[in-house]
């Protein structure tokens, strides 16, 4: 990214999340180190308002989500969820499950920079973005079978749409923890780096990405995040119709002039 594509930058939404816009990239941290970012419900807040803010910015392309310290995510805060009632359960499942799907169904792509453990929220957290980029030494897993209780960010459903539901019922039913390698092994991340290397290959992977057009970007993100909800036909249909809403905008005719004239294509978002 050249200094020039730096509109501003915006740090601090809060102690517990922490956002940086460097337009065309935002940058969210988990910032609980000393529980290894274990989410409270303030935090889930926090986290579901910087989404919302990136949401809102036109001029953010691109988010990465890592955390603070050694720790991706170590779940949900256990000493919070032990003084639960089954109401408040219900709550909080409903408050993570809605901070997860505005990661997914965020308007720009999202990549999870997995810098440590990425345990039950923590993993499901990672589940929701569209990308993953782990360090060697990550571990995943969804370990709340061990309190007697289930994945409830998302986890049940999210986990079986991306690695067979074969293998997600047993990390599931077990409560086993994998690591990076099995991790890409099983399809759930993209690439596994050297820890020292996370965010540097991630910022390589972001960069490819706001290479490229970005309302096409954003047309591919609602082709396949409605898609998979929807039988094939319905979602050939969505896919057809983007296709076509694209040959409406200068990029189609960049993009296109650019290869004929085989040239770097200079891309506008218009």
């Amino acid at each position: 990214m050249d200094a020039d594509s730096s509109i501003r930058t915006e740090n601090a939404v809060s102690p517990l999340v922490m956002l940086d816009i460097d337009a065309p990239l935002a940058t969210v941290r988990l910032n609980r180190p000393e529980k290894r970012n274990a989410l409270s419900s303030e935090m889930l807040i926090q986290l579901g308002e910087a989404l919302e803010k990136i949401a809102s910015e036109s001029d953010v392309r691109l988010l990465v989500l890592t955390g603070q310290g050694e720790a991706f995510c170590a779940g949900t805060d256990v000493a919070a969820l032990a003084q639960l009632d089954e109401s408040d359960a219900r709550r909080v499942a409903e408050l993570g499950q809605a901070v997860c799907n505005q990661i997914e169904y965020l308007p720009v792509p999202a990549i999870a920079a997995i810098n440590g453990v990425a345990a039950g929220g923590g993993c499901e957290l990672a589940l929701a973005c569209h990308l993953r980029v782990a360090a060697r030494s990550a571990t995943f897993s969804l370990p709340e079978i061990k309190l007697g209780v289930i994945p409830a960010y998302g986890g049940t459903q999210r986990l079986g749409r991306e690695i067979g539901r074969g293998r997600a019922m047993e990390m599931i039913l077990t409560g086993k923890t994998i690591s990076a390698d099995e991790a890409l092994q099983f399809g759930l991340v993209n690439r596994v780096v050297d820890r020292e290397q996370l965010l540097a290959q991630t910022g390589t992977l972001a960069a490819e990405i706001l290479a490229l057009a970005p309302l096409a970007i954003r047309a591919c993100l609602t082709a396949v995040t409605q898609g998979l909800e929807m039988p094939l036909a319905e979602g050939l249909n969505v896919e057809a119709n983007l296709f076509a809403s694209l040959f409406a905008t200068n990029d189609v005719k960049e993009g296109t002039r650019a290869f004929l004239e085989k040239r770097k294509p200079l891309f506008t978002g218009t």
